[in-house]
């Protein structure tokens, strides 16, 4: 069974950053495409990022240029490095596997596995 833990969320000040983390087991991780959502309250499941088997990356409009996804297949692991973070980022972010291997998805319905989510805060 495969699990995700995400970590490394917190409360930051608008223009700081944060590193997210997702811990992946129960499969090889790099047979796997990965992709990181954001939830802000009363507001639906949004696509961030993804990384695909081979490290290529795709992002979200409002994201690019401040974010960068990456991946190490040694330990099993999904980064998100969050810069510039401004509040309208405040949201819980989720990692999850994507249905299709470097299938370029950004629906949540075309992922399969989902963390439980880590909380970034964006204070002004």
């Amino acid at each position: 069974q495969l699990q995700l833990v995400e970590s490394g969320g917190g409360l930051v000040q608008v223009g700081g950053s944060l590193r997210l983390s997702c811990a992946a087991s129960g499969r090889t991780f790099s047979t796997l495409s990965m992709g990181w959502f954001r939830q802000a309250p009363d507001k639906e499941r949004e696509f961030v990022a993804a990384i695909g088997t081979n490290g290529l990356t795709w992002y979200s409009n409002p994201v690019k240029g401040r974010f960068v996804v990456s991946r190490d297949n040694a330990e099993s692991t999904m980064y998100l490095q969050m810069n510039n973070l401004k509040t309208e980022d405040l949201a819980r972010y989720y990692c999850a596997v994507d249905k299709f291997q470097d299938g370029f998805s950004t629906k949540p319905s075309e992922y399969l596995y989902w963390g439980q989510g880590t909380q970034v805060t964006v204070s002004a």
